[in-house]
């Protein structure tokens, strides 16, 4: 599955990249940057709303008649989820992702994937690290493994691993995780959820759906009737101290986050720093500055004593993700992994 050959000519010509999440399409036409300073070049951008789209296929095909002026006939796909067969599977995007009837709606010649966070991490040496806020530990860059995690209509993670030409990204789906209580409101909550025992997954606390899920399960844990009906209500609410079960569902949002973010720094030994990514986090910095995350996130004992020097930093998402597929793309995109070119080339259950 060599596809060397067809991909010689993509750096001179202008390809698509999109970064599909379950809310937001970010969409770009991008090519290999002239100045040698930078990597890639974007010529154009746009955001799009992906429920006003019928198919990935029709959101791509709007900023192709909006923005592209020659045929394109190269994309790069970064999405939530993973790669089964010519599919991408994942519960919180919009529509389902067929890669083949994607390259014959767009006559496109290949469509490369990887994960969402996986471009995100890709980004890391970029503006994404340069544009983020300090939250706890040593406020230095240090060296060693980075983490990107990052909650948003899922709950994503992806781990940078330095080395020679910019090193390599672990893609995970961490967000599929056993939610493990804390406190006892928590076990409250993880009942209420599941009174019967069995699986509830990280996400389903710990992403905007979660949110809204805390939210709701707090007030019927107290016999109350919710008021608030959308993440960004309960978000508002909490920010302004207007509604208490809005205050203590991102109280334990941030709590529960801290602890996934230090599970996974520990079980990677992410020296070299955690980024937490996303405009959801970014509106919650200062009830995130002054919750239980580092508490939670720095754990105990002798694991304390490793995660209080790994640096924590808030960043925005924006389109770090098209950058950092793109970065990927260009650099890698001739030696993708077998499953993942044989799915984007149509040579698995096309």
């Amino acid at each position: 599955m060599d596809h060397s050959d067809r991909l010689a000519g993509i750096p001179a010509m202008p390809f698509l990249v999109a970064d599909i999440g379950g809310t937001h399409g970010r969409v770009a036409l991008m090519r290999a940057s002239r100045d040698e300073g930078r990597l890639v070049e974007m010529l154009a951008s746009r955001i799009f709303v992906c429920a006003q789209f019928s198919s990935l296929s029709d959101l791509l095909q709007a900023f192709v008649e909006a923005e592209v002026q020659a045929p394109v006939k190269h994309c790069v796909l970064a999405c939530a989820g993973q790669i089964m067969g010519n599919e991408v599977v994942n519960d919180n995007l919009a529509w389902p992702i067929h890669l083949a009837q994607l390259r014959d709606a767009l006559d496109l010649d290949e469509v490369a994937v990887l994960n969402d966070f996986e471009a995100l991490a890709y980004a890391l040496d970029g503006p994404l690290a340069d544009g983020s806020r300090h939250l706890c530990g040593p406020n230095t860059h240090a060296s060693g493994p980075t983490l990107i995690v990052g909650p948003g209509t899922g709950l994503g993670a992806a781990l940078h691993v330095p080395g020679p030409a910019g090193g390599f990204v672990l893609a995970t789906e961490a967000g599929q995780m056993d939610f493990a209580p804390n406190s006892v409101r928590e076990r409250a909550i993880l009942a209420h959820l599941a009174p019967q025992g069995g699986y509830v997954a990280f996400e389903h606390i710990v992403s905007g759906p979660g949110l809204l899920t805390l939210y709701a399960v707090l007030c019927a844990l107290d016999g109350e009737t919710p008021t608030l009906a959308t993440p960004e209500a309960v978000t508002t609410a909490a920010v302004a101290r207007g509604d208490a079960y809005a205050v203590e569902a991102v109280e334990i949002f941030c709590a529960a986050l801290g602890s996934f973010t230090g599970n996974l720094a520990m079980a990677f030994m992410a020296t070299g720093g955690v980024y937490l990514a996303g405009g959801f986090l970014s509106s919650l910095f200062d009830l995130l500055q002054h919750s239980l995350f580092e508490e939670r996130f720095l754990h105990g004992r002798s694991a304390r004593a490793v995660l209080s020097h790994v640096p924590v930093r808030v960043t925005e998402h924006g389109l770090h993700g098209v950058h950092g597929a793109a970065r990927w793309y260009l650099r890698h995109g001739t030696s993708q992994p077998a499953a993942l070119r044989q799915a984007a080339a149509g040579g698995v259950g096309a």
